[in-house]
């Protein structure tokens, strides 16, 4: 059974008690945790893989001479971005035979994550859906430049390239996000304001009130991974996507929709008998849903029972 978290760290994300080199070691690695979860799930999206690339990363740093170690946080900042490439290899592999589409794990997140504009942007849904299109590579070198400031130096060390060719790449990864992603950064307010009017309309089943916020070529994916029920394809256009959601509507009128804060924005949690059935985020464009998310597989939805600290 996979753990809720990875490394040495006890419930309140403290350094455990006692001394000598390993527990500098330790320290060193709590100080520095929620930053290479950050790291390793903007580069996988997928929660429980990055903690599986903490574990391997504390692992390797456990066995590593820290006296030859310069920049402690550098230094683990590559061991995580090797590790979470090898692990993206292996993820892409297993989304070729993924049932339906495939949406990045959600994340319960603090509210402090959504005042860092920059982080909040690139850990939201529609943003991680826009690095899936990159290659492993180029995803890395995004996440490590354009999220986390590094030099070229330190990212042609991480994924074993000259940093000439690093800045081809992230050039590249630069352009073709440029081209995906939402037109603007949108507020956390603005999100609220658009899930405010959505949820009234489909709790009411308006239809008209859903047009009216639902963007003409609006995007619905829903990921059950093949163990939920869920659209097994894209469900594009307003009035297919509002009368697929009104019917939804009818069906679970004694379930529980309520706000949250995921990825860092609004979003919706429906809730059957008390349990997390799904969780529903968006795209906005120029004050218009462009997309909805709804993940539903059980195994994405983990990390939705408590918060998760995110770092850069």
């Amino acid at each position: 059974m996979r753990s809720e978290r990875s490394g040495p760290t006890n419930d309140t994300g403290e350094q455990p008690a006692g001394g000598g080199r390993a527990d500098l070691a330790t320290e060193t690695f709590v100080a520095h945790r929620n930053l290479l979860f950050t790291v390793a799930y903007e580069m996988l999206g997928s929660a429980a893989d990055a903690e599986d690339v903490l574990q391997e990363t504390w692992l390797r740093w456990a066995g590593v001479d820290l006296g030859t170690v310069r920049d402690q946080r550098a230094y683990l900042v590559r061991i995580t971005t090797r590790q979470a490439l090898s692990r993206l290899r292996t993820l892409g592999r297993r989304k070729e035979s993924y049932v339906g589409p495939w949406l990045p794990a959600p994340l319960l997140t603090a509210p402090d994550v959504a005042e860092d504009v920059e982080l909040a942007d690139s850990v939201s849904m529609a943003m991680l859906l826009v690095m899936e299109t990159l290659t492993p590579t180029e995803r890395a070198v995004f996440v490590l430049r354009e999220v986390f400031d590094l030099g070229y130096d330190e990212i042609a060390e991480a994924v074993d390239k000259s940093p000439a060719a690093v800045r081809q790449v992230a050039h590249r990864a630069r352009t073709h996000v440029a081209e995906r992603r939402p037109r603007e950064i949108v507020s956390p307010a603005e999100t609220r304001d658009a899930l405010d009017a959505f949820q009234r309309a489909t709790e009411t089943g308006d239809l008209r009130r859903l047009l009216d916020i639902l963007a003409p070529d609006v995007v619905f994916l829903g990921d059950g991974g093949g163990v939920k029920q869920a659209v097994l394809r894209p469900v594009v256009g307003a009035e297919k996507v509002a009368r697929l959601l009104t019917a939804g509507g009818s069906r679970t009128t004694a379930a529980s929709l309520r706000p949250a804060q995921v990825n860092a924005y609004p979003a919706l949690i429906l809730r059957l008998d008390g349990a997390i059935d799904t969780v529903l985020a968006v795209r906005i464009d120029d004050g218009l849903i462009t997309g909805l998310y709804a993940v539903r597989n059980p195994e994405k939805l983990s990390h939705m029972q408590q918060e998760t600290l995110l770092r850069r």
